[in-house]
C-alpha cells in the first residue's frame, strides 16, 4: 500500500509520452542484471535461486519478501539487495558531486505527525483483507501483491484515501528488518562474507553497464548527464529521488524511469527468476 500510495498520478502519462526510452532503459537494466545473476548462480556460490533474486534491479524489499516463496535464501537475497542499494546511493551521490551539486540536504521527517484515524483504520482493514485473500489463494507473496494491486486501484481511482502514518511505516520496516535479521546465523554470515567479493563485483559491473546506458541517453536522447545517470541507477529509488529533488535533474523523468523498472521487476521478476533457475545448469 505504501508503494501504491507513493506513485504520482501523472507517472503513467509520462511513461506513455516517452515509452521507447522507458522501454529500452528498463528492459536493458533487467537484462543486464539477470545475466549477472545467472553468472553468479552458475558459480554455485549461492544456493538455489538466491543469486537471481538477489540480482533483481530494484524493489529490494519486495524481492526479498517474495524470494522465500520461490526457494531462495531470504537472508542472502537481502544481503545482495541492500548492498546494491548502498552502492547505488553512493554512486549517485558521487555523480551529483562531480556535476557540482552541493545542495543534497534531506528534509526532516515528522514521525509522530497526526493522521486521520478513521482513514487509517480503513487502510488497515483493506490491508488485512488483502493479506487474508493472499493466504487463501495460496499465491506466492500473495498478501503483498494483492495489497499492491488493490492499492493501485484505490490510488488511481481516488475512491478512498490511503493513510499510512510515518510511525506505522517505521514499525513495519523494523518488523521487516527483524524478520530477516533474526534468521541470520553465524554460518549464514560467514557465507555472506565469503561471497561478498563476487556480489560486489557483480554490483559494480551492473552500475558500469547502466552508466553506459546513461551515456546512450545523453548522446541520442539529449538528456542531461545527471538525469540520465539517476534515471538508470539500478536501485535505491528513495535515495535517488532525494538527490534528484535536491538538484537540477529532471525529477519527473528520473522517477518515471525508476517506477517503470520497479513495476516491470514486480511483474516479470518471478517468471524470469524461474526461467533463469531452470537454465542455470544448462
Amino acid at each position: 500500500m505504501m508503494i501504491a500510495n507513493s506513485l504520482p498520478l501523472t507517472i503513467f502519462a509520462k511513461i506513455a509520452q516517452e515509452w521507447p526510452l522507458f522501454l529500452i532503459g528498463t528492459v536493458s537494466t533487467i537484462v543486464a542484471s539477470s545475466f549477472l545473476g545467472w553468472l553468479l548462480s552458475r558459480t554455485g556460490l549461492l544456493p538455489g535461486t538466491t543469486a537471481i533474486w538477489g540480482s533483481s534491479p530494484g524493489a529490494a524489499s519486495a524481492m526479498t519478501i517474495m524470494s522465500e516463496s520461490y526457494g531462495a535464501d531470504m537472508r542472502l537475497v537481502a544481503f545482495m539487495q541492500y548492498l546494491r542499494v548502498a552502492c547505488c546511493a553512493i554512486a549517485a551521490t558521487v555523480v551529483a558531486s562531480v556535476f557540482h551539486v552541493d545542495n543534497l540536504a534531506v528534509e526532516p521527517v515528522d514521525w509522530l505527525g497526526g493522521s486521520s484515524w478513521p482513514d487509517f483504520g480503513i487502510t488497515l482493514a483493506i490491508i488485512l483483507v488483502a493479506c487474508v485473500a493472499g493466504v487463501i489463494l495460496r499465491l506466492p507473496s500473495g498478501p503483498m501483491l494483492i495489497a499492491l494491486a488493490v492499492g493501485l486501484v484505490i490510488k488511481f481511482t481516488g475512491i478512498l484515501p490511503i493513510v499510512l502514518p510515518n510511525w506505522c511505516l517505521a514499525i513495519s520496516f523494523a518488523v521487516l528488518g527483524w524478520s530477516i535479521g533474526f534468521r541470520f546465523t553465524r554460518k549464514a554470515l560467514q557465507h555472506a562474507w565469503h561471497v561478498f567479493p563476487h556480489v560486489l563485483g557483480a554490483i559494480v559491473a551492473l552500475i558500469a553497464i547502466n552508466a553506459c546506458l546513461a551515456m546512450l541517453l545523453i548522446t541520442f536522447a539529449d538528456i542531461d548527464p545527471l538525469t540520465a545517470f539517476l534515471a538508470t541507477s539500478p536501485g535505491g529509488a528513495d535515495s535517488v529521488a532525494i538527490i534528484a529533488a535536491s538538484t537540477n535533474a529532471d525529477v519527473s523523468f528520473v522517477m518515471a524511469m525508476q517506477v517503470a523498472r520497479f513495476l516491470l521487476v514486480l511483474i516479470a521478476g518471478p517468471m524470469l527468476a524461474r526461467w533463469l533457475s531452470s537454465h542455470k545448469t544448462a
